[in-house]
């Protein structure tokens, strides 16, 4: 829960600060001089990128929650197997353990989207998200029937 407050409180100062970056562009177009209008439209590009990459990143977070709830029903999220140190981290070994398991389990069915899904939660805890993050998109594609390259 405290993961979905502070998305949520980011992405409204985001849109904040998006809102406020193009005000400034429109309000460096309506000055008129051609340097003006230029870094005015400029400036305009910056929230329209920002806008587009939020959006892609709330309907991939959607999309992984939609996934994990689905999962959760059939009784097949996995479980948190993993040693923690003292301090509440978990260990790198004991998730090294839990990635070779789960990479097993995605080669012998690389077709199902639940095998991708638990290797992505075991990226994560090896603290690899961009390849979590790429192992989920496959999840999600493998879900909705689309096949993406390797």
């Amino acid at each position: 829960m405290r993961a979905k407050i502070t998305y949520l409180v980011t992405a409204a100062v985001l849109v904040f600060y998006f809102v406020l970056v193009g005000s400034r562009g429109v309000m460096l177009i309506q000055s008129g001089t051609l340097l003006t209008v230029t870094f005015g439209v400029a400036v305009l590009i910056l929230p329209v990128i920002g806008i587009w990459f939020l959006w892609k990143n709330t309907q991939f977070v959607r999309r992984a929650n939609q996934l994990a709830a689905e999962l959760e029903a059939e009784g097949g999220l996995p479980v948190d197997e993993l040693r923690r140190t003292p301090d509440g981290r978990i260990d790198r070994d004991s998730a090294d353990e839990v990635f070779a398991r789960r990479r097993a389990e995605t080669e012998a069915a690389p077709d199902d989207w639940r095998s991708w899904f638990r290797l992505a939660v075991a990226y994560h805890d090896a603290r690899d998200t961009p390849r979590a993050r790429r192992t989920m998109q496959r999840a999600i594609a493998l879900h909705d029937g689309r096949h993406l390259p390797v």
